[in-house]
């Protein structure tokens, strides 16, 4: 089973771009994070004709997220529980979705698209924060299960100075501070394995590249679109693609797709 994360940044304005991925790639799951568009805008019939079934938790303009899957998604979950508890007045974005593959052996896909956070010392890197640690309180959950879990997407997070191709450019941006690497650090510390690490873990697995300053032709990326597995699955773990050249497309996503396979 191949199960994909990407970061499309915006759906509808690069959907030939990503059909004609699909078509290549061929993923038995995908989770997309920032498709920009509620879910009656979202291209369904597009990807059904290609074989997937489609959930969408959309916003407009912003954010979103949606799963594709070749099989049937059954236990769909819009938005992470805990919005009780969420401060007052704060806005609950739409960032997640989840499901469970109907496949021989199913898997249980949390699609990801964790807040930026910046500028650092104000509500948006608060907010932050709070998602990380609503994020973590359902994956603890999700772990007693003890089911193939699979929880993938843009985390907004640079775990470690080796997943910057120039660190010292990032000191001051919520994807790389204490605090926001800490919270991924305890996330992992539940049971989960990070797949790229666990498969290769070398420098340069960069997964995004910014519009900026040349830094696609510069290499000057960061890592920061995550698959993170439960025991169960990552004792299937058989490997993982970065499919980099992607965004060497014209107009593409600044983000490119990662791709883990299972051997279930």
């Amino acid at each position: 089973m191949r199960i994909a994360t990407w970061n499309v940044n915006s759906v509808n304005a690069r959907l030939e771009l990503v059909l004609a991925w699909f078509e290549a790639a061929q993923p038995d799951v995908a989770c997309l994070q920032e498709i920009k568009c509620v879910d009656e805008k979202f291209p369904t019939e597009a990807f059904e004709r290609l074989g997937y079934n489609v959930a969408v938790h959309g916003q407009k303009s912003y954010n979103g997220v949606a799963m594709l899957s070749k099989t049937p998604l059954d236990d769909v979950r819009r938005g992470l529980p805990g919005s009780d508890n969420w401060p007052e007045g704060a806005e609950d974005h739409a960032r997640y979705i989840e499901a469970v593959t109907g496949g021989a052996t199913p898997v249980r896909v949390g699609g990801i698209y964790l807040p930026n956070g910046n500028p650092i010392g104000t509500e948006k890197f608060a907010y932050k924060l709070a998602w990380m640690d609503r994020l973590r309180g359902h994956a603890a959950e999700l772990l007693k299960l003890e089911e193939h879990l699979v929880l993938c997407g843009d985390y907004n997070v640079i775990p470690e100075p080796q997943d910057a191709d120039k660190p010292e450019t990032w000191a001051g941006d919520a994807l790389f501070q204490p605090e926001t690497r800490a919270s991924f650090r305890a996330l992992k510390n539940l049971g989960l394995t990070d797949a790229y690490m666990e498969v290769d873990g070398s420098p340069g697995g960069y997964t995004f590249w910014d519009y900026q300053a040349g830094a696609w032709q510069r290499n000057h990326g960061i890592r920061i679109d995550h698959l993170l597995l439960s025991p169960q699955a990552a004792d299937k773990l058989a490997g993982l693609v970065i499919h980099r050249n992607e965004r060497d497309n014209e107009k593409p996503s600044d983000h490119v797709p990662v791709v883990v396979e299972l051997s279930l």
